[in-house]
């Protein structure tokens, strides 16, 4: 390209369409972000509040930077149409059009009010009356604006999304601490955890307001990032009201648990020490069905109930009877913590008694899953297959059943099959070859 203007080498047909179309996707872009922004919730909010503090200063200079962006804009626009028209007045643009193209998509050909572009004023010197842009810097003067606009509006609407609910939450649940606290006789002026109560609750009123009114105090800048938004609320303040309050809480739960809740727990615990019962109960009994049904294998012993465990929720309801709080409190925690471990112990004993019943309904649903699949290949009334399946079924179901003389004969029955079908047989244990226990196969 050999002709030159005042901006530079005039640019081409070619390169001015493709100018354009790449002005163009940036017009589009540029203008779904700011609809983005001019609907975002955080933005809406800031408009409506009554701010204080840095978010008050914050704001009245973003509003600025948004009415100024939105300037930007369409000055973008209309360079970007009269370009547009420029181009389109005939399909062969001429040198006069193509100079004229040049200088609008390469050359300072937007102008902006001094305010309005926000060119820095020296001190002391006069502002500017007008600044002009190319197309490229009036980008790049856009992006600027709505990085910073988008970031405290994202932060705003961050901290607004997060900490009034959080408070809101922790607010009701000091509602219900007082109430219980009040009904146990933890008062402002007579107890500590009362004076603590009222104490929390002037912090998290005050911590609201400001929350509400100047969402930006409490905002706390990610390090390092450029993207908006970046950084998190402080919750500083919420958290250390949040602890006092468990604080307080856990010392009249403390009160509660045993004034109020001791025929419950006593109750409770009566039903799982009756379960544990039942349960080694019915381990009793299947051990002795085990030791009916199956032979040649060893079958834990069961144990019998929890005679202690007894005797000592027995005290506990003496206790509670006589109001003994101090005394209940430590004894119903740990009978709770061994009730539970008596139950896991009871239900662990009657998973151990009838393993071996497992075993042998898994004997019986492979050999019986082998069959089947025999049977649909045609292989029914092959006699030696027949003759090892009706071994392997005497023996499981039979009693006593032997359960490893049954896996025997199962794998035979396997090995025959595979052999029918001119797999790979499975091998019996001790036969020198691995044992297939993956099931009938497809």
């Amino acid at each position: 390209m050999g002709d030159t203007g005042p901006t530079g080498p005039v640019m081409d047909r070619d390169e001015v369409d493709r100018a354009l179309a790449r002005l163009g996707a940036e017009h589009e872009a540029i203008e779904t972000s700011l609809l983005a922004l001019q609907d975002h919730a955080g933005r809406r909010l800031l408009e409506g509040a009554e701010l204080t503090g840095v978010t008050a200063e914050r704001w009245a200079a973003a509003e600025a930077s948004i009415t100024l962006l939105w300037s930007c804009f369409d000055a973008y626009s209309g360079a970007l149409r009269t370009a547009r028209e420029t181009r389109s007045r005939r399909r062969w643009s001429s040198r006069e059009d193509l100079v004229e193209l040049t200088e609008l998509l390469r050359g300072e050909a937007v102008t902006m009010p001094g305010a309005a572009a926000g060119a820095p004023v020296p001190d002391g010197g006069p502002g500017r009356l007008s600044e002009r842009y190319t197309l490229a810097a009036l980008v790049d003067r856009m992006n600027q604006l709505y990085a910073s606009s988008l970031d405290l509006v994202v932060a705003a609407d961050a901290v607004w999304s997060a900490l009034p609910a959080r408070i809101d939450l922790l607010a009701a649940e000091l509602g219900r601490t007082r109430k219980l606290a009040h009904s146990v006789g933890v008062r402002p002026g007579e107890h500590p955890s009362g004076d603590d109560l009222e104490r929390i609750t002037r912090t998290l009123t005050r911590l609201r307001e400001q929350v509400v009114s100047d969402p930006l105090a409490f905002w706390v800048p990610a390090q390092g990032s450029s993207a908006p938004g970046g950084g998190r609320p402080d919750t500083t303040v919420y958290d250390r009201e949040a602890r006092a309050l468990e604080e307080v809480r856990r010392e009249i739960d403390a009160v509660l648990a045993v004034r109020q809740d001791a025929e419950q727990r006593i109750v409770r615990l009566r039903d799982v020490l009756s379960r544990a019962d039942r349960t080694l109960a019915e381990a009793r009994t299947a051990r002795g069905e085990v030791l009916a049904k199956i032979a040649a294998t060893e079958v834990p012993v069961v144990g019998g109930p929890p005679i202690v465990l007894q005797e000592q929720l027995a005290a506990a309801a003496e206790y509670r009877r006589h109001a003994q709080w101090h005394r209940l409190s430590p004894l119903l925690e740990s009978l709770e913590e061994k009730a539970e471990d008596e139950l896991l112990r009871a239900r662990e004993s009657l998973t151990a008694v009838t393993a071996p019943l497992a075993v042998r309904a898994e004997l019986r649903g492979r050999l019986d899953a082998y069959k089947a699949k025999m049977a649909r290949l045609g292989y029914a009334e092959d006699p030696e297959l027949a003759e090892k399946y009706e071994k392997a079924r005497r023996m499981l179901w039979s009693a006593p059943c032997d359960l490893r003389v049954a896996e025997q004969a199962v794998l035979r029955y396997q090995h025959a099959a595979a052999e029918l079908l001119g797999g790979s047989a499975p091998r019996v244990p001790g036969q020198g070859g691995p044992v297939d226990r993956t099931g009938p196969g497809a």
